[in-house]
């Protein structure tokens, strides 16, 4: 199965094709198999799903010189309103009928019910200042010994680690300063996180987990400190992730997915229009699909390809995400066909699984022809296409060229998408357009009037649509520069793959590369 793949920056080297999966966090050299591809972690000959991981922060040490090390102020405003509240109220003897306002009553209640407060400079709160004070110098201490200890593999990383080691400096100060900084907090979990990078494989002092756990124990202080900080919940989920990766299938890994899944989850809702959260978030739950009981598998595979798919929607042309989602399908189509195929008849089949992964794969590679991890997963899955063409389905449709038409008149018909167009099958022509429409038959649906036919190039928009005066089921809008043109779908699930196709293949040709889809139907 196709593996996803997670990177933390856009300094990571891209993975290398790894044709026998589908997925891949962290693309890494696997072995290559002949028939079902299984997930790897690093691209080699298998399709792998990569992963695109928002940059850390604007402050992020690794990328910061000298003069940028300084912390960052993305702290809240405190309004307070007058320096000094006003007194209590007290009556005249010549104001017994004077009104007082409600802030006043409320003011004075305050004054009276509120206890004395400890004097500062009491010898009890100079003590838990000392304490507070000991105990933070003493997390610093053990965070700066690991920074410290950490050496490169060459002379970049040892420079690069340097320039981490004196940004650690940096914050480790401003917290002894003020505690509650959760900026320096935020930036210094960001440098411990570097710093996992830069240590060696063969490493056992300092090990890598040991510093991301460091990591995590910033960014929580960071999110409890500033519960809005979505960055931080961000690249938190990473880190977790991180670690989660180094322990296998284990129960232990199972909670740190489900973990980093949480934090994404905060992260999107802190930051909704974030694609690459989506697509991390879809990640981990392929990743915690993978280890979870058999009954909850089917639940969390379906709730990966809706982060997917979200975030395709927001960037039409987010390459790592259409991949990821290509190859989550494949995997539901390998399950699908080990457990026996659909459990009904409203289930999508696992042909029409393998038929939609290879959609997604071959629109990622065709956005991104020079990804070899791309290209190695197109070859295992493109015989999976009905070639010629990208897809083949059903719509229900009204006359050509009359949307308003009675529901009576709707026919449910078969349609073809490829590089230029969609369209119509004409009636007589849809058997043989199942197997293959070229030649004549190509000509036929061309040429007839009578059939609906959309230039790619001539449309404006692709939505879903919901509309009384059509029939029920769900609605498909495609508007064009001439009419729009409305379809329905067989079900919502079947106007999801619709959908994406239309917009994948439109964006393909918004992006010059309609030469590249076309070479992979036709061959």
């Amino acid at each position: 199965m196709p593996e996803p793949d997670e990177s933390h920056d856009g300094v990571q080297p891209e993975p290398e094709p790894n044709p026998q999966s589908l997925t891949d966090p962290n693309p890494k050299p696997q072995s290559e198999q002949q028939s079902n591809p299984e997930p790897a972690s690093e691209p080699v000959p298998s399709p792998q799903a990569r992963s695109e991981p928002e940059p850390r922060s604007e402050a992020d040490p690794a990328v910061n010189n000298d003069a940028d090390l300084s912390e960052t102020a993305i702290r809240s405003n405190h309004h307070s309103e007058d320096a000094n509240p006003p007194a209590k109220p007290q009556l005249r003897k010549d104001e017994g009928s004077r009104t007082f306002t409600m802030r006043e009553l409320l003011n004075g209640l305050k004054n009276e019910s509120e206890p004395d407060k400890e004097d500062s400079n009491s010898p009890h709160t100079q003590q838990s200042q000392q304490q507070q004070q000991q105990q933070q110098a003493q997390q610093n201490n053990a965070a700066m010994e690991l920074i410290n200890s950490v050496m490169g593999a060459d002379e970049e990383s040892r420079s690069r680690q340097r320039i981490l080691t004196f940004a650690a400096r940096r914050y480790a100060t401003a917290i002894e300063r003020n505690p509650d900084d959760y900026d320096a907090l935020y930036n210094w979990a960001l440098v411990l996180q570097e710093s996992a990078d830069n240590v060696s494989p063969d490493s056992t002092s300092p090990s890598k987990d040991a510093l991301l756990e460091e990591a995590c124990k910033k960014y929580d202080e960071a999110t409890h400190l500033c519960p809005t900080l979505h960055d931080a919940f961000y690249n938190w989920a990473i880190a977790i992730s991180d670690r989660a990766k180094m322990r296998g299938r284990t129960k232990e890994a199972e909670e740190l997915w489900k973990q980093a899944t949480q934090n994404y989850e905060k992260a999107v809702q802190l930051n909704w229009n974030s694609p690459q959260a989506l697509n991390n978030w879809g990640l981990a739950l392929q990743e915690l699909s993978a280890i979870v009981p058999v009954r909850e598998k089917q639940r969390i595979v379906r709730t990966a390809i809706s982060k997917f798919r979200a975030a395709i929607q927001l960037q039409f042309d987010f390459h790592r995400a259409i991949y990821n989602l290509g190859t989550v399908l494949y995997g539901l189509a390998e399950d699908t066909l080990r457990t026996g195929g659909s459990a009904n008849a409203q289930e999508v089949s696992p042909n029409e699984l393998y038929s939609q992964s290879a959609i997604y794969i071959a629109a990622a590679h065709a956005l991104k022809p020079n990804y070899s991890v791309y290209s190695s997963a197109l070859r295992l899955v493109r015989s999976m296409l009905p070639l010629p063409h990208l897809k083949i389905g059903y719509l229900t449709a009204p006359p050509a060229g009359k949307s308003l038409s009675p529901h009576n008149d709707w026919k449910r018909s078969e349609f073809i998408l490829d590089h230029e167009r969609l369209q119509q099958v004409p009636k007589g022509e849809q058997r043989q357009a199942s197997q293959t429409l070229s030649g004549r038959s190509k000509d036929a649906a061309n040429g007839d009037k009578r059939t609906i036919k959309v230039d790619i190039a001539d449309i404006v928009s692709v939505s879903a649509c919901a509309d009384l005066t059509l029939p029920p089921g769900a609605g498909l809008c495609i508007d064009t520069t001439h009419d729009p043109i409305y379809l329905v779908a067989d079900s919502w699930e079947s106007l999801d793959g619709w959908l994406d196709a239309v917009r994948l293949v439109y964006t393909i040709y918004v992006r010059g590369k309609t030469d590249v889809l076309a070479g992979i139907i036709a061959g």
